[in-house]
């Protein structure tokens, strides 16, 4: 394995495991707080964190480590003989499946359309309920693909 490729690799690692470490910030305590308040400070709450989100230090980390995750994949297929290869393309699709289409798809238009509510709203309450739910569930699915991502490029490293 070649200098740049475990490069790649532990920069890969580390930003899927703080990735995944935000996301199972949500899905453990982050979620059921906001859920354990009235709706509309919860959603309000939500709404906030949605608008904070994007900034320079989570772009890094979330689309930073796409980019990371596709030049691994781009270098293990062109190492397919390789042992550390399929660590690395599992890892990379798993993380970009998982994380950016996962969000891209699922998460940021639940949270787009909770940004339009009106936290007051009586209406809300019922969108609230199916927001958490669902919105969870697909967090749940962003924490497990990070840190299995981080895990199989630990992988690559250990065999690489």
């Amino acid at each position: 394995m070649s200098d740049l490729t475990v490069a790649l690799a532990i920069a890969t690692a580390l930003g899927c495991g703080v990735a995944g470490g935000i996301f199972f910030a949500f899905s453990t305590f982050v979620m059921r707080a906001l859920e354990d308040v009235a709706v509309p400070a919860g959603v309000g709450a939500m709404q906030a964190i949605n608008l904070r989100v994007i900034n320079p230090w989570f772009m890094l980390v979330f689309l930073g480590t796409g980019v990371a995750a596709a030049a691994t994949i781009a270098i293990a297929i062109a190492n397919l003989g390789d042992a550390y290869a399929p660590y690395l393309i599992a890892a990379g699709v798993l993380y970009i499946a998982g994380s950016i289409v996962v969000t891209m798809a699922g998460n940021q238009p639940r949270n787009l359309a909770l940004g339009e509510l009106d936290p007051q709203a009586p209406e809300t309450a019922r969108f609230w309920s199916r927001y958490v739910r669902e919105w969870n569930r697909l967090n749940h699915v962003r924490t497990l693909a990070c840190v299995i991502a981080a895990g199989l490029e630990m992988g690559a490293l250990r065999v690489g």
